[in-house]
Formats: C-alpha cells, structure tokens, sequence
C-alpha cells in the first residue's frame, strides 16, 4: 500500500487510524476543504489562547490545544507540538528528581505568579462583582497598600 503522504500533511493518508478521516483525505477535494477547516478550527483555538495569556486562567494550555489540533494536519506544527511535549517531559521529570525543598520553592513560584497576575488583573480591570462582599472588601484594603 503507498504511503500517501501531503507536503506538509503530518500523517499519511494510509496510516490514519480513523476510517472516517481516511475517508475525507482519500479525495483530494474533501482533503483540501478538511485541512482548510483544521487550520481555520487551530487558528481559533490558538488566537483565544493567545488572547487568554494575559489573564488568570489557562491561556498556554489553550494555546497548545491549538496547536494539537493543526499538529494533526500540519507537519510543521506536530515538529512543534513534539518539542513542547519534550520540553514539558523534561521539565517535569527534572521537578520529580528535586528534594521536597526544591519542589516547594516551585509550587509557591508559582502560586505567587498566579497571584500576581491575578492581583494585576483586578487592580486594571476592577473586582468582579461575583465575589463575596468580604472578599472584595479584603482586595480593595490591600490594593491600597
């Protein structure tokens, strides 16, 4: 069996293992209307990730959702989507191998980050209305100081 495989396609039509996508990139009519709707699908996700970075809330994580959804088309993002996941493997096993110290230095790093950018947020943009009074009354005491 040939090894029908795009320029820039990710995966061979032959090895794709859902027969309903074989079905689509078997005519290069669907094909080319179904990699237009990946990219356009991506381009969405990845533009609101994008926009999400900013604020609290898990904005890379969207970004890299994505990106997983061109990886699956495009072969240039599933090189990036392997380096991500590389870099994140590596990370996180070099987190694992650290003592408890070392582990706690990056938990609280990182709850203060988001603590910062949570406190960013709402000193620019305003307390959300949805808090409980002596919440909102708490934050505003503290933003003053």
């Amino acid at each position: 069996m040939s090894q029908n495989l795009d320029r820039d396609s990710a995966v061979a039509v032959d090895d794709d293992d859902w027969a309903w996508r074989r079905r689509i990139r078997a005519n290069p009519a669907t094909a080319r209307v179904y990699r237009i709707g990946v990219f356009v699908v991506g381009l969405v996700v990845v533009c609101g990730g994008l926009l999400l970075i900013p604020f609290p809330g898990p904005g890379w994580l969207i970004v890299i959702g994505g990106l997983a959804i061109w990886s699956t088309e495009f072969e240039r993002a599933h090189r990036v989507m392997e380096f991500v996941k590389k870099h994140l493997k590596r990370w996180e096993e070099w987190v694992k191998r650290q003592n408890l110290a070392v582990k706690t230095l990056v938990g609280v790093v990182g709850i203060a980050f988001i603590a910062t950018v949570l406190w960013l947020t709402f000193h620019f943009s305003g307390i959300p209305g949805f808090f409980p009074d002596g919440v909102e009354t708490w934050m505003r005491t503290t933003a003053r100081v």
